[in-house]
């Protein structure tokens, strides 16, 4: 529930009910799980010394498990899933028999940054080291494959000379920061986020004070109307507002997350300027680390805290224990437009133009990226962006230049003008790397799209497609219109397949709202293009005037959901 006065703090939790959660505040530092007993250990961010001057030298084997199964995410690196397990065996095997010996790596470009140096660093990178692999994540990132521990280094070297890091990137570490990736040259921008965001990674990460934090945190600044940032499912956010009094600054949400216990950020009804995020974004990282859950790595997220304190005991605690001052009360935003992507072409503010295109699921490559990097520099620009819905946008694009521009990156694949389909989906990595996945992700999506493309070529509303491998959620499947949760399934024959458990009518914005479950709806992947067409058809069909396909699910029949 919203508020925006405080004029009593809630009481604060039994300190015999605490001690079991772990906080450090209330003065419980032993560690209560074997993740922090390994944090308490040695600081992740030491493991890099080992990585440069021992495993990179001596190879995977020398590697130690406790580093290699916990403080290597604190430089983006996981170990990637073992070619050919099945995703029933997911959950049976152990991490060493999951694991191959290639990692994933992540790469930190907080706001979705990248400069022409920066993106042909990745792309080198990719095609020498990573099998030609890259997805652009919705965390507004890129992260490749194939990875071995003895290029690590050489990797980082690249990545620092252009400015680029994976510091954080991964671990129980202020992670990516989220920004608008049209922010400083959007013409309906609010304010620009961006000095706040650097000034973040600048002052904050890397910061041993804050590298023991009881599991991730996720950040997200936009000043932009469109709220491009999915604030609602964030641990903490700041959205541009205007204030009577003030003018342009932000309202802050605390508390969001998916997964698999869902909740929606709380607003604490305070107005923020743009000097002041830094301070408020490290006093609730504080209270995260000094008030967050420890015991259970399931209850570890903010969320859980957040819902148990409630919005004002939030942020009594945030004003008093921590900035030491009261923050003004302040407005909400305004609902956003319909779109949040800004996938198409669009003049900034300069009289030049952006231009948004939807990779297919954030699927790329090395040579892509290179390619792209190459149309970007023939047009004139330096600046690209990656967006928290797994697209990409060009910036400070001449206006006779933004035809050729949409040209050639469609002929990369990469559409200016994409159907609803390929322009509203998105997928997580799946069992093709990651060893959580039940199942494969992105070239099932890619087909359902190709499919929709060809059966229902007129279809013209917005429809968000989101698939996930396993029931973690970074595909954000409870918040889609139609949202795929990786499951084991029975097929017609009574066999067990790969298939997904279905979420229906999921939204964000200001009446965000988790997607439904019909009863015992599951499918295969092998039939989810044509369910995928069946539902979307009926919507179509019987839409009123003005319905999205959300309000449409929560309202239709089960028999018309299936």
């Amino acid at each position: 529930m919203t508020t925006d006065t405080h004029d009593a703090a809630p009481t604060r939790p039994r300190v015999e009910r605490s001690r079991g959660q772990g906080q450090w505040a209330l003065g419980f530092r032993e560690p209560l799980n074997a993740n922090e007993r390994t944090k308490a250990d040695d600081d992740g961010l030491n493991v890099r010394a080992r990585i440069e001057n021992i495993y990179a030298k001596a190879g995977f084997a020398s590697i130690d498990p406790t580093d290699l199964n916990g403080r290597f995410r604190w430089w983006g690196l996981y170990t990637q899933r073992r070619p050919g397990i099945e995703g029933g065996r997911t959950a049976t095997l152990e991490p060493h028999e999951l694991s191959d010996e290639y990692f994933m790596l992540r790469v930190r470009s907080d706001g979705g940054r990248l400069n022409l140096a920066q993106l042909r660093t990745l792309a080198d990178i990719s095609t020498r080291y990573g099998r030609d692999t890259a997805d652009i994540t919705d965390r507004q990132n890129i992260q490749l494959h194939w990875i071995r521990v003895e290029d690590v280094p050489a990797i980082w070297e690249a990545l620092e000379s252009v400015g680029l890091t994976t510091a954080e990137a991964c671990g129980d570490t202020p992670r990516v920061i989220l920004g608008s990736p049209v922010a400083g040259v959007a013409a309906d921008e609010i304010i620009d986020g961006t000095p706040a965001i650097e000034a973040i990674v600048q002052r904050y990460i890397g910061d041993p004070t804050l590298s023991n934090l009881p599991r991730k945190f996720k950040t997200a600044i936009s000043g932009s109307p469109h709220q491009d940032v999915a604030h609602e499912i964030n641990d903490l956010s700041f959205i541009g507002v205007h204030h009577p009094g003030h003018g342009p600054g932000f309202d802050v949400f605390v508390g969001g997350g998916l997964s698999t216990n869902p909740m929606f950020a709380q607003r604490l009804g305070v107005f923020v300027t743009l000097e002041e995020i830094p301070d408020v974004w490290h006093g609730v990282v504080q209270i995260f680390r000094d008030y967050g859950y420890r015991r259970l790595r399931h209850r570890a997220r903010l969320k859980f805290l957040v819902a148990d304190w409630g919005a004002e005991r939030f942020r009594e605690v945030l004003e008093t224990e921590y900035l030491g001052r009261a923050l003004s009360d302040g407005p909400p935003p305004e609902a956003p437009p319909e779109r949040r992507d800004h996938v198409g072409a669009y003049e900034q503010k300069d009289g030049r133009y952006y231009v948004g295109v939807a990779p297919t699921v954030g699927r790329v490559s090395g040579s892509t990226l290179a390619s792209v990097a190459d149309l970007v520099a023939a047009a004139g620009s330096d600046q690209v962006r990656l967006t928290a819905q797994q697209k990409l946008i060009v910036l400070d694009v001449a206006a006779d230049r933004v035809q050729a521009l949409r040209d050639g990156l469609a002929t990369l694949g990469l559409d200016p003008g994409p159907s609803e389909f390929r322009r509203g989906a998105m997928a997580c990595t799946g069992i093709e790397f990651c060893k959580l996945a039940i199942v494969e992700t992105k070239a099932v999506a890619a087909a359902t799209i190709d499919h929709l493309e060809r059966a229902l070529p007129t279809f013209d509303a917005p429809l968000s497609l989101h698939v996930n491998g396993c029931p973690n959620s970074c595909a954000r499947i409870q918040v889609a219109d139609i949202g795929l949760k990786g499951s084991i399934v029975r097929d017609a024959d009574g066999e067990s397949v790969e298939g997904f458990q279905v979420h229906l009518g999921g939204a964000l914005g200001p009446d965000a709202s988790l997607g439904r479950k019909p009863r015992g709806l599951k499918v295969t992947s092998a039939e989810l293009p044509q369910f995928v067409e069946r539902v979307a058809g009926r919507f179509a069909q019987r839409r009123r005037d003005g319905e999205t396909f959300a309000d449409w699910a929560q309202r239709a029949e089960e028999a018309d959901l299936t």
